[in-house]
C-alpha cells in the first residue's frame, strides 16, 4: 500500500462491495502503487475501440509513465478507484482536481475531471454507474463539488452513464468533443436513479439464486442420510427443471452418479455452467469449496453448513472470511447455517432446503431468519387446510440462517416486482439496516401486503447476526415499521392468520363490521373483540340455532349489500343433520360470489367439517393419508379454493378464511383495516412545507463554526436559541439567578409575572418534586419563593435557579429528534411528565416529516384528547404544534450535524405555543447509507 508519498493514509473506508446490474458482485477500492501489474493486465484486455474512446487516439499500451501516473495518488487531488472481480481489475475511474483554467490544482478548487475505462467483457453490467456513485462520494468528501468529463460523441454508452445519473448537468460541444459538467450534490432525481438501480441489481441477485438453471450439491454423502444427501434428494424429488449435480470429493473415481444424479468429485469436473451451489460440507472445508465454485463461475451459494458466527468468536471470524471470499468471485451467499430456499414455480420447482416435502405452489413469499421457525411455518402450511397454503400456497421461501450476505432487504427487492407473489410474510430476529428496510417496506406495502413478526424483541439479536446497534427501543422501531405500512404482528399464529386473510380477500373500505351467525354468545364474543380492536361493529344478528344454509345465504347477501358495512364476520356452531356442513359452505360461497367486493371471515366452533368443506375441491390441497393426517380443529384456519392447476391462482375464487376463535379472526380483520387505511393515506402522503423565514445557510454557517471547536458538543443556552431561531423556533429566555438580587434583576428585565425554576439535573422538568414556583407577580413573592426553594433543596449553586417570564397556560408537551445510527433521523412527540415517561405514550415519525404526518403524529398518542378540549377544557392550538414539529424536522433533515434536539417543555396554549426549554447536540455528520453510494454491508 502507499505510505510516505501520500498526503493521506490509504482510505480503507472507501472500499466497498456492490451488486451489479446482472446480480453479480464486484469490489470497489482505491488504486495503489501495488496495482501496477493488475493495471497493465487489465489494459491489455480492453479493446482498441474502448482505448480510443478513453484517450481520443490509438493507445495500444500504457507506458511506464502512464502506469506510474495511474497508480500513484494522493487520495485528495488525484484519486483512482478500481472495480475488481477475483482480485483482478474489470474497470477503473479517476479524478484530477482542476482550477478555473482547467489545469491541475489543489483545494480550495472544487472541480475535477473524471474519466472511466471498463473492460469490454464487463460493459453493460452497470459497473461504470456504480463507480460514478463511489467516485462522486469520494470527491464530495474531499471538497469537490463538480465533475467535468470530456467524451467523444460516438461514445454513447459513457454519455448515457453521465446523463442517466440524475445530477444537475450542463452540456457543451467544442472541437469535436462533448463536455459534460455536473454538480455532485445529490438531488431527488439522482437518489431516485440510485434507488432504482439498487432495486434492479439486488432483485436480480436474488432471482439468480431462486431460479437457477443448474444446481450442484457439494457434500452429498455417499450413504443415505446426512444434510447434503437430504438436500440432493429434496431437489430431485421436487422435480427441479434444471440440471442437477452431486459433488463429493470422497467419491470413487469410477462412480458417476448418486441416486440417479450425475456425480463428480469437484465442481471443476462439471462440464457446463453451475448457477447455484448448495454447500453442505464441514465449515473447515468450505473455503476450498468456495474457491472451486468461484473459479468455475458459480453465481451464488446456499451454505447450510454450521459452525460460523452462531458458535462464537472463532466462528464469527470464519463467517467474515467466507463472505469476503465469496464476494471476491462476485458470488452472493444465503447463510451460512441456512435451512435453504424453495421456489414452487412450475418453471423452476426448486427445493434446495432441508424440508422433506415441497409446499404447494401459491402466491405467498415467506422469509424466515430462523431455520426452526421456517420448519414450523412450512410444516403448518403444508398440512391440509394448514392456513394460507390451503388457499394459495408458497411462491418462494428463503431461510437465511445467519444472513451474512443476502438479507430480508434483498428478498424484499425481489418480491416487490415478482408477479408470482401477492403477499409477503417475514419472520425477523434482527434488522441489519432499519433505515433501508423501512424504505423498502414502504414501497412494497404500497403494492402488496407485508406482514412481519419480530423475534428477539426484548433481548440481543441472535449470536450469528452481525447487526448495528440501535439506541431506539423496540416499541419505537415497531412504530416506525407501522408508519412504513408494515403489518406488525406478535406471534407466528397471527402471521399466518393475517396472511390468510390478505392472500385472497379484498381489503376492507373501513372499520364497519357486520356480524351474523347461529350463536348469540359467539356473536357477542365477536362484537366485544371488534370493539377491543378499534373496529365499529354492528349489533350481532342472531339467526338462531335453527338457521338453515339458506338463512345464512340470505343474511350474508343482505349484509354484503349494505352500504353501512365494510366487512362481514360469520359465526357458526354445529348443526344437527347430515350434509349440513357442506350445504352451509356452499351457501356462503354462493353469497360471496355474488358480492366479492367486501371481505368475509368465518368463525367456527367445533366445525372441522365446515373448514374442510370451505377448502373442498381444491386441486392444490394435500390428500389425507397416513403420512399427512387431517388438521385438528384447534389448528390454523381454513379457506376455500376453486379447482385450479397447481401453481395457478383461481381466476374467480371466492375464498373464505375460517378461524377457530373470534379473537383471531377479528385481530386479522383489524390489521387488514389498518393496512387498507395506510394504503389510502400513502396515495397522498402530503408534502414537506417551505417556510420563508428559515435561514438554512445561516444555520449551516453557525453549525460549522461551532463544530470547529471539537468533534461533538452540547450547545449552551444562547447558542441553542440562536440556532433554533434560524428555523423560526423561538425559545423563552431563562436568566440565571445565582442570588436573590440576581433573580429580582432578571425578573425586572423579563417583566412580571415570572417563574422561578431549579434546573439541576435531579430537579429539571420535575415539577412534581416542587422545584418550580409559578405566577410570581412581584419581587416580594419572588424573594419568598427563592428562600423556600433554597431551604428545601439546597444552596443556589446546587439548584442552578433561573427566572423565566410566565407563558400562557396550556398543555405541556415534549418534542424530540434524534439521529439513530441504524434507523436514521426520528422525530418523537408526547405529553410532558408521567404520560410519556411512565406510560410510554410517545409517537414517532421518520424525518423528513410531511404536513400530513405531523397531523397524524399529534393525534396518535393515547393522551391526545387533552389537546382537543377534553372534559370541557379549551382546545390547544394544534396547528401551531404541527408547525413546530415540521420546523424541527426540517432543521434535522437539512443539517445532519444536528444529532439530537429536545424541546421540553413546550406549552401549547389556545392560541400559539411557548418553547420554555431546549437543548441541541452537534456532531460531525454520521454516515448516511440511504444517501451514499450503493454498497453491501461491510465484512
Amino acid at each position: 500500500m502507499q505510505t510516505s508519498p501520500d498526503r493521506h493514509e490509504y482510505p480503507a473506508h472507501w472500499e466497498a462491495d456492490v451488486v451489479l446490474r446482472d446480480g453479480g458482485t464486484a469490489r470497489i477500492r482505491p488504486i495503489t502503487v501495488d496495482d501496477a501489474e493488475r493495471l497493465v493486465s487489465f489494459y491489455e484486455q480492453v479493446s482498441d475501440e474502448s482505448k480510443y474512446y478513453r484517450f481520443f487516439a490509438p493507445y495500444p499500451r500504457l507506458s511506464a509513465k502512464d502506469v506510474h501516473r495511474f497508480t500513484h495518488h494522493d487520495f485528495v487531488d488525484r484519486v483512482g478507484l478500481a472495480a475488481t472481480v477475483g482480485g483482478e481489475f474489470i474497470a477503473t475511474v479517476r479524478y484530477d482536481r482542476i482550477g478555473a483554467d482547467g489545469t491541475p490544482a489543489s483545494a480550495p478548487a472544487d472541480e475535477a475531471e473524471v474519466a472511466f475505462l471498463v473492460q469490454d467483457a464487463h460493459q453493460g453490467r452497470g459497473v461504470a454507474s456504480a463507480l460514478l456513485e463511489h467516485i462522486g462520494a469520494v470527491a464530495r468528501e474531499r471538497g469537490i463539488r463538480r465533475f467535468a468529463a470530456e467524451v467523444l460523441p460516438a461514445n454513447t454508452k459513457m454519455i448515457k452513464v453521465f446523463t442517466d445519473a440524475g445530477y444537475t448537468q450542463k452540456r457543451s460541444f467544442e472541437d469535436g468533443v462533448v463536455r459534460l459538467e455536473f454538480d455532485l450534490e445529490p438531488t431527488d432525481r439522482s437518489l431516485a436513479v440510485q434507488y432504482a438501480r439498487e432495486h434492479r441489481a439486488e432483485a436480480r441477485s436474488v432471482q439468480r439464486l431462486l431460479a437457477p438453471g443448474s444446481v450442484a450439491v457439494i457434500g452429498a454423502g455417499r450413504t443415505p442420510g446426512g444434510v447434503g444427501r437430504s438436500v440432493l434428494a429434496n431437489i430431485r424429488d421436487a422435480g427441479f427443471t434444471g440440471r442437477l449435480y452431486a459433488v463429493n470429493k470422497a467419491l470413487p473415481e469410477e462412480q458417476k452418479d448418486l441416486d440417479g444424479v450425475p456425480a463428480h468429485r469437484s465442481v471443476r469436473d462439471i462440464d457446463g455452467p453451475v448457477d447455484l451451489a448448495v454447500v453442505a460440507v464441514p465449515a473447515e472445508h468450505v473455503p476450498e469449496v468456495v474457491t472451486e465454485c468461484g473459479e468455475h463461475g458459480v453465481q451464488g451459494l446456499v451454505v447450510v453448513s454450521a459452525g460460523y458466527a452462531e458458535s462464537g468468536t472463532e466462528g464469527r471470524e470464519r463467517q467474515r472470511a467466507l463472505v469476503r471470499q465469496a464476494r471476491t468471485y462476485g458470488m452472493r451467499i444465503i447463510g451460512p447455517n441456512a435451512f435453504g430456499i424453495i421456489n414452487t414455480s412450475p418453471r423452476v420447482r426448486l427445493n434446495a432446503s432441508l424440508a422433506p416435502e415441497t409446499p404447494r405452489p401459491g402466491r405467498i413469499g415467506l422469509f424466515a431468519q430462523s431455520g426452526a421457525i421456517g420448519i414450523a411455518l412450512l410444516s403448518r402450511l403444508h398440512r391440509r387446510g394448514g392456513g394460507v397454503t390451503g388457499v394459495t400456497g408458497v411462491s418462494t421461501f428463503v431461510s437465511s440462517g445467519n444472513r451474512a450476505d443476502v438479507s430480508g432487504n434483498d428478498v424484499l427487492q425481489y418480491w416487490y416486482e415478482d408477479p408470482d407473489t401477492d403477499v409477503v410474510l417475514m419472520y425477523l430476529e434482527s434488522i441489519g439496516n432499519p433505515r433501508k428496510f423501512t424504505r423498502l417496506a414502504r414501497r412494497t406495502a404500497a403494492a402488496k401486503p407485508l406482514v412481519v413478526v419480530q423475534g428477539a424483541r426484548h433481548g440481543a439479536a441472535p449470536q450469528g447476526h452481525a447487526v448495528r446497534a440501535t439506541r431506539l427501543p423496540h416499541t419505537t422501531v415497531s412504530a416506525l415499521l407501522r408508519q412504513a405500512g408494515v403489518i406488525r404482528v406478535d406471534t407466528i399464529t397471527e402471521l399466518v392468520d393475517a396472511g390468510l386473510l390478505l392472500a385472497r380477500q379484498p381489503l376492507p373500505a373501513g372499520p364497519r363490521v357486520a356480524i351474523l351467525g347461529n350463536s348469540e354468545s359467539l356473536g357477542l364474543l365477536t362484537y366485544d373483540a371488534c370493539l377491543a380492536e378499534g373496529l365499529r361493529p354492528h349489533p350481532p344478528q342472531d339467526l338462531t340455532t335453527a338457521a338453515s344454509a339458506a338463512d345464512f345465504h340470505t343474511a350474508l347477501s343482505r349484509a354484503l349489500a349494505d352500504d353501512r358495512c365494510d366487512a362481514v364476520v360469520v359465526t357458526a356452531i354445529p348443526a344437527v343433520g347430515e350434509g349440513s356442513v357442506a350445504a352451509l359452505a356452499g351457501a356462503l360461497r354462493s353469497a360471496v360470489a355474488a358480492a366479492p367486493a367486501k371481505p368475509v371471515l368465518v368463525v367456527h366452533v367445533e366445525l372441522g367439517g365446515l373448514a374442510e368443506a370451505l377448502s373442498a375441491a381444491a386441486s392444490t390441497a394435500p390428500q389425507t393419508d397416513a403420512d399427512n393426517p387431517p388438521q385438528t380443529r384447534a389448528e390454523s384456519p381454513q379457506v376455500t379454493l376453486s379447482p385450479t392447476p397447481p401453481g395457478e391462482p383461481p381466476e374467480d375464487s371466492h375464498l373464505i378464511p375460517a378461524y377457530p376463535a373470534a379473537e383471531r379472526a377479528v385481530r386479522a380483520l383489524a390489521q387488514a383495516v389498518a393496512y387498507a387505511q395506510w394504503r389510502r393515506d400513502a396515495a397522498d402522503p402530503g408534502k414537506v412545507p417551505e417556510y420563508e423565514d428559515i435561514d438554512e445557510k445561516g444555520a449551516a454557517t453557525l453549525i460549522g463554526g461551532l463544530l470547529a471547536r471539537g468533534q461533538g458538543l452540547t450547545l449552551g443556552p444562547e447558542e441553542t436559541c440562536d440556532l433554533l431561531g434560524h428555523y423560526g423556533i423561538h425559545v423563552h429566555r431563562a436568566l440565571p439567578a445565582p442570588t436573590p438580587d440576581a433573580a429580582a434583576e432578571a425578573a425586572r428585565t423579563l417583566g412580571y409575572p415570572v417563574a422561578l425554576k431549579a434546573t439541576a439535573p435531579h430537579l429539571r422538568h420535575r415539577a412534581d418534586l416542587g422545584g418550580v414556583r409559578l405566577d410570581l407577580a412581584d419581587e416580594d413573592q419572588l424573594r419568598r419563593s427563592y428562600t423556600e426553594l433554597t431551604e428545601l433543596f439546597g444552596a443556589p449553586e446546587e439548584l442552578r435557579l433561573v427566572v423565566q417570564r410566565m407563558a400562557p397556560r396550556g398543555v405541556d408537551v415534549v418534542v424530540r429528534a434524534v439521529i439513530d445510527p441504524a434507523a436514521g433521523a426520528v422525530l418523537s412527540f408526547g405529553l410532558a411528565g408521567a404520560a410519556s415517561q411512565l406510560l410510554g405514550d410517545t409517537a414517532h415519525r421518520l424525518i423528513p416529516v410531511t404536513d400530513k404526518e405531523a397531523t397524524s403524529l399529534v393525534r396518535s398518542i393515547r393522551t391526545a384528547p387533552l389537546l382537543f378540549g377534553w372534559r370541557g377544557s379549551a382546545p390547544a392550538d394544534t396547528g401551531a404544534l404541527e408547525e413546530l414539529l415540521l420546523r424541527v424536522s426540517r432543521l434535522v433533515d437539512d443539517h445532519p450535524e444536528v444529532v439530537a434536539v429536545t424541546l421540553e417543555p413546550v406549552v401549547v396554549a389556545s392560541h400559539g405555543l411557548s418553547v420554555l426549554g431546549a437543548s441541541i447536540r452537534l456532531a460531525p455528520p454520521p454516515a448516511r447509507d440511504d444517501l451514499g453510494p450503493r454498497t453491501l454491508p461491510a465484512y
